[in-house]
């Protein structure tokens, strides 16, 4: 937490006054210097959320400080490497097998899937549309001719990746999970197959 703090250039009392600003009047500058000092051992969680964000870090580095400690005291008398420790608590913990499907782990590995197909249709129809819009600019017609045509092959990739996470959200949904919302340039994604052409 202290480095934390340094890095982010706060004193304990700017910390204690993000946290006022928040809400949470209760972490004064004496419980900052409490924390940072180990003579406070505890809080709640939504009293750590906050303090993560006046920080600015993720609430998961505050607990598993990486690059800075080999170890930690993952549960009581067990000490473990830090990422070791983080990729537990945050299910990323490599399985030989798939989990169970309905298990907590098969759900984060869903979502965590998701998450890698929203950034590559991101990805890929942004520079589908880059290259659309570059061939639409030039003057020269053999350029145009030739960036159209390779502005269609960034488009095939974009419609494929679109599909896939359409085809996985259908998978979701049927499986009883909510979706997060999409990112309003993959909004068409959830649209009715009738209503999507290849070249959005």
């Amino acid at each position: 937490m202290r480095e934390a703090r340094k890095a982010a250039g706060l004193t304990m009392g700017d910390v204690a006054q993000g946290c006022a600003d928040r809400g949470l009047t209760e972490i004064t500058e004496q419980s900052v210097k409490n924390l940072e000092s180990g003579r406070k051992a505890s809080m709640t969680i939504a009293d750590f959320v906050v303090l993560s964000d006046v920080l600015g870090v993720p609430p998961v580095t505050l607990l598993f400080p990486l690059g800075t400690s080999a170890t930690v005291e993952v549960l009581p008398g067990r000490e473990v490497s830090t990422w070791d420790a983080l990729a537990w608590f945050t299910g990323e913990t490599p399985m030989d097998q798939p989990a169970p499907e309905g298990t907590a782990r098969d759900v984060l590995d869903v979502f965590r899937n998701h998450g890698d197909l929203v950034a590559a249709a991101t990805a890929s129809t942004t520079l589908a549309k880059e290259r659309r819009r570059a061939a639409s600019t030039t003057l020269d017609r053999a350029r145009r001719a030739a960036l159209l045509d390779r502005a269609a092959g960034y488009e095939e990739h974009a419609f494929e990746d679109c599909q896939e996470l359409r085809v996985f959200r259908v998978r979701m949904r049927e499986r009883g999970l909510v979706p997060p919302a999409l990112p309003d340039d993959l909004a068409f994604v959830d649209q009715p197959t009738s209503d999507v052409n290849a070249d959005e």
